[in-house]
């Protein structure tokens, strides 16, 4: 019988060898879990939705919840700053920047700010209670509502090394996010085992977005430049080209994560209509709490109450501000302001989206300012297929 002689050098190599990769990708996967007290337990939450459709107060009832590292839009960072034709060419880079702030890893940021950085150079950072709190911040205690004016004065500090330790020291991280116009760039966050990602995607009635948008027109021509993929040239979305790629947008996540989910998506999707939010908002919050892991507090829900019951619908100067607001009246006020041809030529452009989401269209001026009527649908799980546009009206690509 032929023997093996094995040189015993050999086998301390190998074993050697084989104790150093297994080192190495302890380390590697147990740096990329986002060290901290919650290493193993971090729920990862994004807040999906599109411009001027109640995502800004969505996402403040997330940032006020003493459990939340929260951030505003990070990826308007990378659309800011690389020199791209278009949201297409910018999806991937904003994908990675999401990651790694989900892993609260803000060196990532350190490509888009200034080398001198304040954590002032992160966009809305001031809308984020965890940077007016420690340890990024001594001013606001934990378990106490953050003031934004407040915080602008006393909590900017030099660096990002406070709110790298921050978003470690608690167990949930969420962002707001507006520039995903499809699903599938997320799926490898999806499937990544160091995140644990839900995604609460919130709609809004367009001819409401629309209303808002109007108010807000100057802010956004940057962004609906690359929403139509023109690059640098500063579009006035006058025809509602950018509100009809948005709500094509909507069809194609709802449709992707309801109707045919692949396996890693499964469970991981909520759909929130922002009438339905301002309607019985604590039961909605409190819904989306249980969704992503958090409990409702009585004091919570008394910030909720206050911001959502106050008067009118907001000013010009407050449409990118968190102020109490009457919420009812803020969701319906485009039936008294907005022109009926508009409202139709919206509901055109929109029509599968409010079809899938459930937003009744109107047929008159008579229909629109009667306010008995209820223009809002229960929502049906249903397919919607997109008609060929019968127009040149560039539309966002199939991203």
């Amino acid at each position: 019988m032929p023997r093996c002689k094995v040189l015993v050098p050999a086998v301390l190599t190998v074993l050697l060898l084989q104790g150093v990769t297994v080192l190495l990708l302890f380390g590697w996967y147990g740096n990329n879990l986002a060290p901290g007290k919650f290493a193993q337990g971090k729920v990862h939450v994004l807040l999906l939705s599109s411009w001027r459709s109640g995502s800004s107060f969505l996402g403040q009832t997330f940032s006020q919840h003493p459990d939340v590292f929260y951030l505003m839009e990070p990826a308007w960072h990378v659309w800011t700053t690389l020199r791209q034709p278009g949201a297409w060419a910018l999806r991937m880079a904003v994908r990675d920047l999401m990651r790694s702030v989900f892993l609260c890893d803000m060196s990532v940021l350190e490509s888009y700010t200034p080398a001198n950085r304040n954590v002032s150079q992160i966009f809305m950072w001031s809308h984020s209670r965890a940077l007016c709190s420690p340890p990024a911040c001594p001013l606001t205690p934990r378990d106490a509502f953050s003031n934004e004016t407040a915080c602008k004065l006393r909590c900017d500090a030099r660096g990002l090394q406070g709110a790298q330790a921050a978003c470690r020291s608690y167990s949930h991280v969420v962002l707001k996010e507006v520039r995903f116009f499809d699903l599938e760039p997320l799926y490898p966050l999806l499937r990544d085992p160091t995140l644990d990602l839900r995604i609460i995607h919130l709609v809004r009635d367009p001819r409401a977005v629309a209303r808002s948008r109007d108010k807000s027109a100057k802010a956004l021509t940057r962004d609906n430049a690359l929403v139509l993929e023109k690059g640098d040239t500063l579009v006035t979305d006058t025809r509602y080209d950018v509100l009809e790629a948005v709500c094509r947008s909507h069809v194609r996540i709802y449709e992707t994560a309801v109707l045919n989910p692949p396996e890693f998506l499964r469970g991981r999707y909520k759909l929130v209509r922002y009438e339905d939010l301002v309607r019985d908002t604590s039961a909605e919050v409190e819904d989306m709490y249980d969704f992503a892991g958090l409990e409702m507090s009585e004091r919570l829900q008394e910030w909720i109450y206050r911001v959502t019951h106050g008067k009118g619908s907001g000013t010009r100067k407050e449409a990118f501000q968190i102020t109490s607001r009457n919420a009812a009246d803020v969701s319906q006020a485009w039936r008294t302001t907005l022109p009926f041809d508009k409202v139709r030529r919206i509901q055109q452009l929109c029509k599968g989206a409010m079809e899938l989401m459930g937003y009744r269209p109107v047929h008159s001026i008579k229909e629109q300012r009667q306010e008995d009527l209820d223009l809002l649908l229960p929502r049906k799980s249903r397919e919607f297929s997109w008609l060929p546009p019968d127009r040149s009206t560039p539309a966002l690509p199939n991203l």
